[in-house]
Parts: structure tokens; C-alpha cells; sequence
């Protein structure tokens, strides 16, 4: 199998609430907590008799892949796709590619298309297919859901970048948990966004932190957009 299903914590691997996944995604809370139960525990953990969750404080948290994943739902959901079709395909492309989180693969979240009704998979010769019945299409693509994430050798989701590559904040389950921070080091963005809250300068937060004062502004854009 691609990649083990994570049922528990693990250094490396992330851990995202319900609150930090609706935070980093901007996917409504109670949807997402509807989802991760009802489908990637209920649906999809039923497979492999186990929970794509666990239990941190009062809420439910997942693993860096299962966030990637609910982007994807998500992404298709806003096409128009019904939740059905988004549960048959994600069943069809674990079985094909051996992995229980394949709507965080690479060669997958490039291929998704959508005709609004239906999920599509472009192949590598440029022709789109219907995932169930093998129809062609001729449509526009949607948005590419890979375009701010980086990828492993596995072709597994490694990093997300909330609000673009051009931006210094990132999502790396190798440091703080996944949280987001500032590259290259282990600064939380929400102390830095407490701080200028708090009233204080954006160049004494950057000076307090040895940071640029462009990264202490894009800790501040990337919750003022979260908000």
C-alpha cells in the first residue's frame, strides 16, 4: 500500500482539529466535522476497520494527508459535484493506486476535472475520461488543486502553502505538528498574529522574532484571509 492509514498521532505526520483544518481551508467548521465523521471515518475507515481520527481535547483531529484530502473534497464539492460521486471516486482511486489517501497524490489532484456533475480524470495523452463509465469530455479545467502544495517521491502531498509559494507561510508536518509557521523555522503564525492584535508594530514583531518584516505581514494576511 502507497501509504499506511495514520490512526493515531506521529511525529512528522501532523495533527490538524477541526478548528485548524475550517482555519487553513476555509471550510465551514461544522462541515468539516460532518465530514471527517460521516465519510473518512464512518465510509472510507470501514475498509480498513479503523478511524482516519482521533481524539485531542474536546475535538477531532487528522493527519497531514486527510487535510490535503478534505481540500480536494472540498474543491470538487464547490464544483458542483454531489457528495455521492466524490465518495465513489475517492473508493475507485484508493483501489487503483493502492493507497487510502489518493486524493492527496500528485498524478491525482492534477488529473481531477469536473463537468459539475461528474468527476473527471485527465489522462497522460491529454484525453479527460469520466472516472465510472469511460466517457470523454471536452470542458475547461478547474482549479489546479495542486498549486500550492509540494510532493514527495511518493507522489504524497509533503508541504502546503495556505496562501502561495510566493508567501512565507507554510503547513510541514515536520515542524509544530503541521502547524502553520514561518519557512525555515519553527515560529507559529498565530503568536505572530496575537501579537498585532495586541497593538504592536509589525517591525518590532519582526525584530523580536529575527524574522523579516515581510514575513511578520504575511502571517498577518494569511489569518486576516482565514477570517
Amino acid at each position: 500500500m502507497d501509504t499506511a492509514l495514520q490512526t493515531k498521532p506521529l511525529l512528522g505526520k501532523g495533527i490538524y482539529t477541526v478548528p485548524d483544518i475550517a482555519l487553513i481551508l476555509g471550510i465551514p467548521y461544522l462541515k468539516v466535522n460532518r465530514w471527517i465523521t460521516s465519510f473518512w471515518n464512518d465510509r472510507f475507515g470501514a475498509k480498513y476497520g479503523e478511524s482516519y481520527t482521533w481524539k485531542v481535547d474536546l475535538t477531532k483531529a487528522v493527519n497531514f494527508h486527510t487535510l490535503i484530502e478534505l481540500n480536494t473534497f472540498y474543491q470538487l464539492s464547490q464544483a458542483g459535484v454531489s457528495s455521492k460521486e466524490i465518495l465513489k471516486v475517492h473508493d475507485l482511486l484508493s483501489a487503483q493506486f493502492d493507497t487510502p489517501y489518493p486524493f492527496a497524490r500528485k498524478n491525482v489532484i492534477t488529473s481531477l476535472r469536473s463537468d459539475g456533475k461528474k468527476v473527471l480524470f485527465e489522462q497522460t495523452d491529454g484525453s479527460i475520461y469520466s472516472i465510472d463509465v469511460c466517457r470523454q469530455f471536452k470542458l475547461g479545467i478547474i482549479k489546479d488543486f495542486f498549486k500550492n502544495l509540494d510532493f514527495g517521491a511518493n507522489s504524497l502531498a509533503t508541504r502546503l502553502w495556505p496562501i502561495g509559494k510566493d508567501k512565507s507561510i507554510v503547513c510541514d508536518p515536520h515542524h509544530q505538528f503541521g502547524q502553520p509557521v514561518i519557512i525555515g523555522t519553527n515560529i507559529v503564525v498565530e503568536a505572530i498574529y496575537e501579537l498585532s492584535r495586541a497593538g504592536e508594530p509589525t517591525w518590532f514583531i519582526g525584530e523580536l522574532y529575527n524574522i523579516e518584516e515581510s514575513k511578520v505581514i504575511d502571517a498577518i494576511t494569511f489569518f486576516k484571509q482565514a477570517a
